[in-house]
């Protein structure tokens, strides 16, 4: 008994699924029509008995499909429409009775899946004088619709225009099932059917009537479809909703990619094939993938590509665009092209960084470098071994700042060794930087050891050097920074014009020969300048001499492979002996003092560029007047007049002894230190001099007014220099 249960149960589901498809051996079409599932033409070909459809044979031997009496033009299974040709309702004149003549007619499908579709149909009235409306004859207190045309003549009426003028149209509600057509005579029409012979009302398919003024005037509307016009109808499946009808065995949207959808005109519901596909939901299979690549237009936008996906399509744009889905186009891919753009910030900012780092890794060792080989490791172990040393090695940086990248604004100076610039330190004080342009190899390697030994050079004529850098190809020197100019300036440059007490210019040539004797003899190792000229001889705020720019020559060669190749020093105060042996001694900074004197006696340039050959040398000159007994000559006239004669042939002398030819005969630094202290005491108490006191130095002789002053003497206010501040000069 319950195996037999379960076999009907089998049989009852079987059934069940066999419902919702085409029974085999159907016939698909009448004539030209496709008939789809659910509909089916004969008995038990439909999904249910009311959407079965007759074939039918016309008076011409076709085949055309009917609902009852209805034909059939398609049927739309997407839309849920079927189109149909109906039946028109006229009232025309009877010529021969002159009476009118209705023929009216009716329409129900209460008992079928079908109502009329109130979006695609109207209510069309046509002809003069004339009103017609619809009702329900079983239900006359269902909905009526009206509609009245009138009409004067054919001149009135307009094609097209459907409004009341030989032509009326209205809307018909929704769920309307049955309706029947009466026409009401309220006119008189006693005129209108000269021209009018009959009246027309139906309901019509509103996308195919267009109104024409013949329909008036003859009977081609009505003869048009032989009586009929086209109309659509709107069907559903049963009366529940979709909500139920899931959950009902009868359940029709079978294939599994398709939907139920609630009917809008009436109960019922409807399938569809889901988006992205197509074909008949009813029956299992029926509903296909779309190729939406495939159709005109095409989905996607213009420069877009298309890609067909199961059940549905994707649209790709060129590189650089993104598709907008809401306006359906290739726009710029800002979100793109702002990620290439910081992804290439984000990528010269790495290589940016990598690039810094590794030149200042390069730069790093490159100053480690320099540092080693100007002797930075033996400075900075001395450097803490003496610490009470007063000498600083600084960074690159710092002077650049000191200098403001050593701006042209801040030059003091510029010679043959290098450019000297101003610099305010971060303790504000001010100081002398010197850039050499170059360095020989033998400085290069004992730079560190010499900068040790000219840091602790302490005079009071002498320019301090606070320190220098070594992280640079060439060192650079770091001096204290005097103000007032030099010794040339008061001699031949911007302070000539100065009323300036020869005392005062004798005072400064002593303090300079005091600091270059303490270079020759108190330095260990001794070291000589190399570039002794008026220009190197500084003015500091006092008006005291500092002798400066002493450097880069430096320390005293102990042996031959020390001798400089190159002759170096400034043209007019240049050893001979030394252009001619390229060997740089203690008497080379002698000789040039006695330029430096020549200086002061004549107040002439040490070489006069705009003089003959035999007249450019001012040391030449000089000793040929000293040769001729000429020294009146060549001595500047305010000196002759306001000094003794004595004072100016005793300095005459000492100059003469400098600038032998001979260094051997030439007095070293601390005896013309020494001599010009007598000189200057012997121009303030003339009374003391005495003859033989002269005659013995000229000799070689020394005597006991010949002894060292330990401190210069300054000026008292017979001294006192209106003097103009200036910039001081550090080159050579």
């Amino acid at each position: 008994m319950a195996s037999m249960l379960l076999i009907g149960v089998a049989i009852m589901l079987y059934l069940a699924s066999i419902s919702a498809q085409a029974a085999p051996g159907c016939q698909t079409h009448c004539g030209d029509v496709e008939i789809p599932y659910p509909f089916g033409i004969g008995t038990g070909c439909g999904i249910e008995e009311s959407f079965e459809i007759s074939c039918n044979k016309t008076p011409s031997g076709t085949e055309r499909p009917f609902i009852v009496d209805v034909e059939v033009l398609n049927i739309s299974v997407s839309r849920g429409k079927t189109r149909v040709l109906n039946h028109v309702s006229t009232y025309c004149n009877d010529t021969n009775t002159r009476r009118m003549k209705r023929d009216q007619w009716w329409l129900d499908f209460s008992r079928w899946p079908y109502r009329f579709s109130n979006h695609d149909n109207n209510l069309v009235v046509i002809g003069c004088n004339t009103l017609a409306y619809i009702y329900n004859k079983y239900n006359r207190t269902g909905y009526t619709t009206a509609c009245a045309s009138v009409c004067e003549s054919p001149s009135a009426l307009t094609n097209g225009s459907c409004l009341g003028v030989g032509c009326c149209q209205n809307a018909i509600p929704k769920g309307l099932r049955r309706y029947d057509v009466y026409f009401y005579q309220v006119y008189d029409d006693s005129d209108s059917w000269r021209f009018s012979p009959c009246s027309y009302a139906a309901l019509v398919e509103r996308e195919s009537f267009s109104f024409s003024s013949d329909y008036i005037t003859t009977k081609r509307f009505n003869e048009t479809y032989q009586g009929r016009q086209p109309m659509v109808l709107d069907w559903a499946i049963g009366n529940a909703t979709c909500e139920l009808a899931r959950n009902m065995s009868s359940y029709a949207c079978r294939h599994r990619n398709s939907e139920c959808v609630d009917s809008t005109n009436g109960p019922g519901y409807l399938c569809n094939c889901s988006s992205g596909y197509e074909g008949n939901p009813y029956v299992p299979d029926g509903c296909k993938d779309v190729d939406e690549c495939k159709q005109k237009p095409n989905p996607c936008p213009e420069g877009a590509v298309c890609h067909n996906t199961v059940g549905g399509h994707r649209c790709s744009c060129r590189p650089g665009r993104k598709l907008n889905n809401e306006t359906n186009t290739c726009n710029p891919d800002i979100n793109l092209i702002i990620g290439i753009c910081i992804s290439c910030i984000v990528l010269v900012i790495i290589i940016f960084c990598t690039r810094v780092i590794f030149e200042r890794r390069k730069l790093t060792n490159v100053k480690k470098r320099y540092f080693q080989r100007h002797g930075g490791l033996l400075l900075f172990e001395k450097m803490k071994s003496d610490q009470g040393l007063a000498f600083t090695v600084f960074t690159e940086a710092e002077l650049e700042q000191a200098t403001n990248k050593f701006d042209k604004s801040q030059i003091l100076g510029h010679g043959g060794h290098g450019t000297v610039y101003k610099g305010i330190m971060k303790d504000n004080i001010s100081v002398a930087i010197k850039r050499c342009i170059l360095i020989d190899d033998r400085h290069k390697k004992e730079f560190g050891k010499e900068m040790l030994i000219l840091s602790q050079i302490n005079h009071k004529n002498i320019v301090k050097l606070i320190g220098c850098c070594l992280e640079v190809e060439v060192p650079v020197l770091v001096y204290e920074f005097i103000p007032n100019g030099t010794l040339f300036d008061l001699v031949h440059g911007k302070n000539r014009t100065l009323h300036i007490p020869f005392s005062s210019l004798l005072r400064i040539v002593n303090e300079a020969a005091d600091g270059l004797a303490f270079l020759h003899s108190y330095a260990n190792p001794p070291i000589i300048h190399g570039d002794v000229k008026t220009s190197n001889i500084l003015l500091d705020e006092n008006h005291m001499a500092k002798v400066s720019d002493f450097g880069a020559s430096i320390l005293a060669p102990s042996d031959e492979a020390q001798f400089v190749t190159m002759v170096q020093g400034t043209c007019g105060y240049l050893d001979p002996e030394y252009m001619q042996t390229c060997q740089l001694t203690d008497k080379s900074d002698v000789y040039s003092f006695g330029v430096v004197i020549l200086e002061i006696l004549t107040g002439q340039m040490p070489l006069k560029l705009e003089s003959n050959d035999t007249q450019r040398s001012l040391s030449s000159n000089f000793l040929l007047a000293m040769k001729e007994n000429n020294l009146d000559a060549m001595l500047d006239n305010q000196i002759k007049e306001h000094e003794s004669k004595e004072l100016l042939r005793g300095l005459a002398e000492l100059a003469k002894h400098c600038l032998d030819m001979c260094s051997d005969n030439r007095p070293s630094m601390r005896e013309v230190s020494e001599e010009l202290s007598r000189l200057r005491k012997l121009s303030k108490h003339p009374w003391l001099h005495r003859g033989t006191e002269t005659e013995s130095f000229l000799t070689g002789q020394s005597t006991s007014s010949f002894g060292i002053e330990e401190s210069t003497e300054y000026p008292g206010k017979v001294e006192e220099m209106p003097m103009n501040q200036s910039s001081s000069y550090y080159v050579r």
